[in-house]
Protein backbone atom coordinates (compact mmCIF):
# COMPACT_ATOMS: atom_id res chain seq x y z
CA UNK A 1 0.00 0.00 0.00
CA UNK A 2 2.95 2.74 0.87
CA UNK A 3 4.58 1.88 -2.78
CA UNK A 4 1.30 2.99 -4.34
CA UNK A 5 1.34 6.06 -2.11
CA UNK A 6 4.39 6.66 -3.34
CA UNK A 7 4.04 6.12 -7.05
CA UNK A 8 0.80 7.64 -6.97
CA UNK A 9 2.66 10.75 -5.95
CA UNK A 10 5.38 10.73 -8.19
CA UNK A 11 2.95 9.84 -11.08
CA UNK A 12 1.11 12.96 -9.98
CA UNK A 13 4.12 15.43 -9.49
CA UNK A 14 5.41 14.46 -12.48
CA UNK A 15 2.04 15.34 -14.23
CA UNK A 16 1.54 18.28 -12.42
CA UNK A 17 4.82 19.98 -13.19
CA UNK A 18 4.05 19.22 -17.01
CA UNK A 19 0.89 20.67 -17.18
CA UNK A 20 2.60 23.82 -15.02
CA UNK A 21 4.74 24.64 -17.63
CA UNK A 22 2.80 24.03 -20.99
CA UNK A 23 -0.38 25.67 -19.64
CA UNK A 24 1.27 28.91 -19.40
CA UNK A 25 3.16 28.70 -22.91
CA UNK A 26 -0.82 28.21 -24.27
CA UNK A 27 -1.90 31.13 -21.93
CA UNK A 28 0.46 33.61 -22.97
CA UNK A 29 0.41 32.59 -26.91
CA UNK A 30 -3.05 34.84 -25.70
CA UNK A 31 -1.24 37.12 -24.13
CA UNK A 32 -3.26 36.24 -20.87
CA UNK A 33 -0.75 34.58 -18.79
CA UNK A 34 0.18 37.66 -16.26
CA UNK A 35 -3.99 37.91 -15.88
CA UNK A 36 -4.84 34.59 -15.72
CA UNK A 37 -2.56 32.49 -13.38
CA UNK A 38 -2.50 29.37 -15.46
CA UNK A 39 0.92 28.23 -13.48
CA UNK A 40 -1.14 28.34 -10.07
CA UNK A 41 -4.13 25.61 -11.69
CA UNK A 42 -1.96 22.87 -11.30
CA UNK A 43 0.19 23.87 -8.67
CA UNK A 44 -3.06 23.99 -6.48
CA UNK A 45 -4.62 20.81 -7.46
CA UNK A 46 -1.00 19.22 -6.69
CA UNK A 47 -1.86 20.46 -3.03
CA UNK A 48 -5.08 19.17 -2.90
CA UNK A 49 -4.22 15.98 -3.94
CA UNK A 50 -0.74 15.68 -3.13
CA UNK A 51 1.36 14.52 0.30
CA UNK A 52 3.01 17.91 1.31
CA UNK A 53 6.56 17.30 0.29
CA UNK A 54 5.34 16.68 -3.00
CA UNK A 55 3.04 19.61 -3.22
CA UNK A 56 6.10 21.78 -2.04
CA UNK A 57 8.06 20.15 -4.53
CA UNK A 58 5.74 20.73 -7.92
CA UNK A 59 5.15 24.40 -6.31
CA UNK A 60 8.75 24.65 -5.82
CA UNK A 61 9.87 22.64 -9.58
CA UNK A 62 7.37 23.65 -11.98
CA UNK A 63 8.51 27.73 -11.88
CA UNK A 64 11.79 26.95 -11.79
CA UNK A 65 11.73 24.36 -14.38
CA UNK A 66 9.54 26.58 -16.38
CA UNK A 67 12.01 29.27 -16.51
CA UNK A 68 14.82 27.33 -17.40
CA UNK A 69 13.14 25.67 -20.31
CA UNK A 70 11.03 28.53 -21.58
CA UNK A 71 11.73 31.85 -19.78
CA UNK A 72 8.72 32.42 -18.19
CA UNK A 73 9.23 33.24 -15.36
CA UNK A 74 11.98 35.85 -15.85
CA UNK A 75 14.80 34.27 -13.82
CA UNK A 76 15.22 37.76 -11.38
CA UNK A 77 13.27 38.98 -9.71
CA UNK A 78 10.33 36.94 -10.55
CA UNK A 79 11.29 33.40 -10.41
CA UNK A 80 12.32 33.16 -7.03
CA UNK A 81 9.04 34.87 -5.82
CA UNK A 82 6.87 32.58 -8.22
CA UNK A 83 9.00 29.26 -6.52
CA UNK A 84 8.20 30.73 -2.99
CA UNK A 85 4.13 31.52 -3.56
CA UNK A 86 3.89 28.53 -5.18
CA UNK A 87 5.98 26.50 -2.88
CA UNK A 88 3.51 27.43 -0.21
CA UNK A 89 0.33 27.05 -2.14
CA UNK A 90 1.14 23.32 -2.73
CA UNK A 91 2.69 22.89 1.10
CA UNK A 92 -0.32 24.36 2.59
CA UNK A 93 -3.08 23.12 0.59
CA UNK A 94 -2.05 19.67 1.35
CA UNK A 95 -1.33 20.30 5.08
CA UNK A 96 -5.05 21.60 5.57
CA UNK A 97 -6.60 18.77 2.92
CA UNK A 98 -4.66 15.85 2.78
CA UNK A 99 -3.09 15.67 6.33
CA UNK A 100 -5.68 17.63 8.15
CA UNK A 101 -8.57 16.74 5.87
CA UNK A 102 -10.33 19.85 6.05
CA UNK A 103 -12.56 21.32 3.14
CA UNK A 104 -10.89 21.48 -0.07
CA UNK A 105 -12.40 25.17 -0.71
CA UNK A 106 -11.16 26.04 2.77
CA UNK A 107 -8.05 24.58 1.62
CA UNK A 108 -7.79 26.27 -1.28
CA UNK A 109 -8.56 29.51 -0.39
CA UNK A 110 -6.24 29.76 2.19
CA UNK A 111 -3.46 28.66 0.69
CA UNK A 112 -4.00 31.17 -1.75
CA UNK A 113 -4.05 33.95 1.16
CA UNK A 114 -0.48 32.64 2.40
CA UNK A 115 0.76 32.52 -0.85
CA UNK A 116 0.47 35.86 -1.77
CA UNK A 117 1.80 36.78 2.02
CA UNK A 118 5.10 34.87 1.21
CA UNK A 119 5.30 36.05 -2.42
CA UNK A 120 5.07 39.91 -0.55
CA UNK A 121 7.79 38.60 2.05
CA UNK A 122 9.88 37.33 -0.82
CA UNK A 123 9.46 40.50 -2.20
CA UNK A 124 10.41 41.99 0.59
CA UNK A 125 13.74 40.40 0.92
CA UNK A 126 14.82 40.67 -2.62
CA UNK A 127 14.16 44.85 -1.94
CA UNK A 128 16.68 44.92 1.39
CA UNK A 129 18.69 42.52 0.45
CA UNK A 130 19.36 43.31 -4.09
CA UNK A 131 17.59 46.39 -4.08
CA UNK A 132 15.39 45.07 -6.29
CA UNK A 133 13.12 47.53 -7.75
CA UNK A 134 9.35 45.84 -6.80
CA UNK A 135 6.91 47.76 -5.12
CA UNK A 136 6.39 47.06 -0.98
CA UNK A 137 5.06 44.50 0.38
CA UNK A 138 1.43 45.78 0.82
CA UNK A 139 0.97 47.29 -2.53
CA UNK A 140 2.86 44.25 -4.44
CA UNK A 141 0.21 41.78 -2.60
CA UNK A 142 -2.47 44.21 -3.68
CA UNK A 143 -1.34 44.62 -7.07
CA UNK A 144 -1.06 41.00 -7.71
CA UNK A 145 -4.76 40.53 -6.18
CA UNK A 146 -5.97 43.10 -8.52
CA UNK A 147 -3.92 42.12 -11.87
CA UNK A 148 -4.58 38.26 -11.06
CA UNK A 149 -8.22 38.47 -10.00
CA UNK A 150 -9.16 37.05 -13.54
CA UNK A 151 -6.87 34.11 -12.70
CA UNK A 152 -8.36 34.06 -9.02
CA UNK A 153 -11.52 33.62 -10.22
CA UNK A 154 -10.67 30.78 -12.89
CA UNK A 155 -9.23 28.86 -9.62
CA UNK A 156 -12.28 29.36 -7.43
CA UNK A 157 -14.56 28.03 -10.51
CA UNK A 158 -12.60 25.30 -11.86
CA UNK A 159 -10.26 24.02 -9.11
CA UNK A 160 -13.31 22.98 -6.80
CA UNK A 161 -15.03 21.70 -9.72
CA UNK A 162 -12.29 19.27 -10.70
CA UNK A 163 -12.09 18.42 -6.89
CA UNK A 164 -15.75 17.54 -6.84
CA UNK A 165 -14.98 15.16 -10.26
CA UNK A 166 -12.28 13.63 -8.57
CA UNK A 167 -13.84 12.81 -5.46
CA UNK A 168 -17.10 11.64 -7.23
CA UNK A 169 -14.63 9.10 -9.12
CA UNK A 170 -13.04 7.95 -6.24
CA UNK A 171 -16.27 7.61 -4.52
CA UNK A 172 -17.37 5.50 -7.54
CA UNK A 173 -14.51 3.36 -7.66
CA UNK A 174 -14.81 2.33 -4.30
CA UNK A 175 -18.21 1.15 -4.26
CA UNK A 176 -17.25 -1.05 -7.38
Amino acid sequence: MKNNTYLKNVILSGLFIAVGIILPIIFHLLAAGKVLLPMHIPVLLGGLLLNPLYALSVGVVTPLLSSLLTGMPPAFPMLPIMMAELGVYGLVASILHVKLKMNYVFSLVISMIVGRIVAGITVSVLISMFSVKLPPFLVYIQGSIITGLPGIIIQLIFIPAIMFAIKKYENNEAHI
